[in-house]
């Protein structure tokens, strides 16, 4: 099939690069960053230069798959898109939009015909190698024309997994809002979860013995209860900065998912308590963190290739 891509970011381009690489789809991409669009044409993509110019190289019915940073550059990529596109065309909002924005934009496509779809897309930089986790939201027709791209982007599923969900490794959850909903939690989870690693690194910093964490990290990958691949990327972030993390300072950013996670659980009435002292432990970190701050943030780069803020008040791009 032939996909619309707007936004050539970590993500986007990866993205752009596994579809031209592992399949015979078609790929326009859209960036205003010309040497992003030209790397992306050497994957083996069409460029083209506005939304307009990539509107008039799709074939109808258009696919036009959008991967920009949330909030408002998102909010005006749809909106335009919106204009530009016709009756029987989608969207799909691939970032980390906030459902209710979804259920809204869903809602303002519809009066143009236009379908929406929403995918929490996880993977980060490693997504090019590994494939990318997708909760998929929006209409069922929709969705599926998209799903061979899809498809291609997934990880393949384990058998274990195959009976559960299909072997597609990538699940429609409802109408649109329900992707985005899902990946919230998903990324509330991710802090919790970081957050503990983090102060149980901290322990070893202060206690009396002279551990080698990136040894650690390591040996739990190997059968352990907790081990993971958070617990993977530990160990290659302690290889990469030292045990210390000496490189990096302590301060941790959040891309919101956290606090719409809480947000939403206190509305439901729903305790979350270990979501929120992550998010808190994330606030408090900006304030001159310490050693488990450091590891949050060694974390955050090696999933996400985050940027770090290095130690000296640099802010570094993900190594």
């Amino acid at each position: 099939m032939q996909i619309g891509f707007v936004g050539l970011g970590k993500m986007g381009a990866n993205m752009v690069r596994r579809i031209r690489r592992d399949s015979d789809h078609e790929v326009v991409a859209f960036d205003f960053n010309a040497e992003a669009v030209a790397q992306a044409v050497s994957d083996g993509a069409s460029g083209a230069d506005s939304l307009e110019d990539l509107v008039a190289k799709l074939s109808a019915p258009r696919t036009v798959w959008v991967m920009v940073p949330s909030g408002e550059p998102t909010e005006q990529t749809v909106r335009k898109l919106i204009d530009l596109l016709d009756e029987g065309d989608a969207i799909v909002d691939g970032g980390n939009s906030k459902w209710t924005d979804d259920k809204r934009r869903s809602a303002e496509a519809a009066k143009r015909g236009v379908q929406y779809v929403d995918v929490g897309t996880s993977g980060g930089v490693w997504g090019l190698q590994v494939g990318y986790c997708m909760m998929v939201g929006g209409q069922q027709e929709a969705v599926e024309r998209l799903s061979p791209i899809l498809d291609v982007l997934a990880p393949p599923t384990a058998q274990a997994s195959v009976e559960a969900i299909g072997p597609r490794g990538w699940l429609r959850f409802g109408e649109a809002g329900a992707g985005h909903y899902v990946k919230m939690v998903h990324n509330g989870i991710e802090y919790g979860l970081m957050q503990a690693y983090a102060e149980g690194f901290d322990l070893f910093e202060a206690c009396e013995y002279d551990l080698d964490n990136a040894k650690i990290a390591h040996l739990w990958g190997q059968g352990s209860v907790i081990r993971s691949w958070l617990c993977e990327l530990a160990a290659r972030a302690f290889e990469a900065d030292g045990n210390d993390l000496h490189a990096l300072e302590g301060y941790t950013e959040d891309s919101g998912e956290g606090r719409w996670t809480i947000e939403d659980a206190t509305a439901h009435d729903v305790p979350t308590p270990a979501i929120t002292a992550a998010l808190y432990a994330r606030l408090s970190s900006r304030g001159g963190g310490d050693f488990a701050h450091r590891v949050l943030a060694a974390l955050r780069n090696q999933f996400g290739g985050h940027a770090v803020h290095e130690a000296g008040g640099r802010e570094g791009e993900g190594r």
